[in-house]
């Protein structure tokens, strides 16, 4: 899927931002001077050994409560897909990028509930190194997203 295509098709404003390679949302913020909890990043979940996954999105400076994506999700047990299950669940992606649409790829999304505070989030598109911005509304009607409370701060 290309996120891009996607997004026209559904008739969605959205900027498209170029910019130097990042291989973390924390770094895509700083290189796009934009505040960390509107930065969305990606994770993909393994639940129940593998036989359902997740496109877990959350804001760049929060970590995942596997705990609490287990309580959200019924009680399944949650772990951090691999490298190669990113790969082999969204091939038309670069390494390291996994877009937030699970819809896309026949998986479910489960947002952080504080991302629907910001009016717009940034995430990365297909690579490394180009950024979509949309209005997080867009987003969630055209995603329909589970929303629950899961990202905690981390103690660094």
């Amino acid at each position: 899927m290309n996120v891009q295509e996607f997004l026209t098709e559904r008739r969605v404003t959205y900027d498209a931002i170029s910019h130097r390679d990042t291989y973390d949302a924390q770094r895509l913020a700083q290189t796009l001077h934009v505040p960390g909890h509107e930065v969305a990043k990606t994770v993909l979940l393994r639940a129940d050994g593998g036989y359902t996954y997740f496109v877990c999105v959350l804001p760049a400076t929060k970590t995942i409560d596997l705990e609490r994506v287990s309580a959200a999700l019924g009680g399944s047990r949650i772990e951090l897909a691999t490298e190669i299950e990113i790969m082999q669940h969204c091939p038309d992606c670069e390494l390291g990028t996994l877009p937030p649409f699970g819809s896309q790829y026949g998986m479910r999304t489960l947002v952080e509930e504080s991302l629907s505070d910001d009016e717009e989030i940034v995430f990365e598109g297909n690579n490394h190194h180009e950024a979509i911005r949309m209005r997080y509304e867009d987003y969630r009607d055209i995603e329909q997203p589970l929303v629950a409370r899961f990202a905690v701060q981390p103690d660094w």
